[in-house]
């Protein structure tokens, strides 16, 4: 299993101010799935992504990253979970704009004490998948947001991460942009990569195994539509 939770639960605020913006959250991700959880902006979906990447420590319950407990790691050891098992995609890139594309992905792998070759190499080779192969000296301003975002998804990879964790990545992208990142996402899954993508956009349905539909911090009954769990390639 690359991601379970048990329980998972995230409060702000206390007494008549408490907020459950995560409410006892169940969750297993095997090895290999694309798994898309949906729902309306606020509903919780990317404090629960914060959570089981270790940005955030929840209030209960607990995560588990392949054998790695995450919740009750040290700081320190969290950082080195987040550098070497998960990559992250977030909706707004965060690249860095002073850094070409090919240097944005090798960061990541020089600050996990790669080789500059390698990570060089690393990174060209994450380029030329990503279709970029000839983008690899262009700085961010320079690239479309698709190609901005499929950027963010190569450095998301360099560290060839157990998990990915996607943070509603096509929100700021056009149609035409939104479907180059969800091409790269069918073919992701085609070579096995775990995914976790968390969106309000319906066309990640048609690249996931799983659809699960969040509310109000919990995912919702399986018996109604908005809760559903259903095959999103059928």
């Amino acid at each position: 299993m690359a991601l379970r939770a048990h329980g998972l639960t995230k409060r702000y605020g206390s007494h008549n101010t408490l907020v459950r913006a995560v409410d006892e959250v169940d969750l297993e991700a095997p090895t290999g799935q694309t798994l898309a959880i949906m729902g309306a902006s606020g509903c919780g979906k990317s404090t629960l992504l914060h959570l089981l990447g270790g940005l955030q420590r929840p209030t209960d319950g607990q995560v588990w990253l392949g054998e790695n407990r995450v919740d009750t790691m040290s700081e320190r050891a969290l950082a080195r979970l987040r550098r070497d098992d998960v990559g992250f995609v977030f909706q707004s890139f965060h690249l860095m704009d002073e850094l070409t594309a090919v240097e944005n992905i090798e960061l990541a792998a020089l600050l996990a004490g790669r080789s500059p070759g390698r990570a060089r190499k690393r990174a060209l080779y994450l380029l030329d998948r990503v279709g970029l192969a000839d983008r690899a000296m262009h700085l961010p301003s320079a690239l479309s947001g698709g190609q901005r975002q499929r950027v963010a998804i190569a450095r998301a990879l360099s560290n060839e991460p157990l998990v990915v964790l996607a943070d509603e990545p096509t929100g700021n992208l056009d149609t035409a942009a939104t479907l180059e990142v969800l091409r790269l996402f069918d073919e992701l899954h085609a070579a096995g990569q775990t995914l976790v993508v968390v969106t309000h956009d319906a066309r990640i349905a048609a690249v996931a195994d799983r659809v699960i539909a969040m509310r109000d911090g919990a995912f919702a009954d399986d018996n109604r539509l908005v809760g559903t769990v259903y095959d999103g390639r059928r």
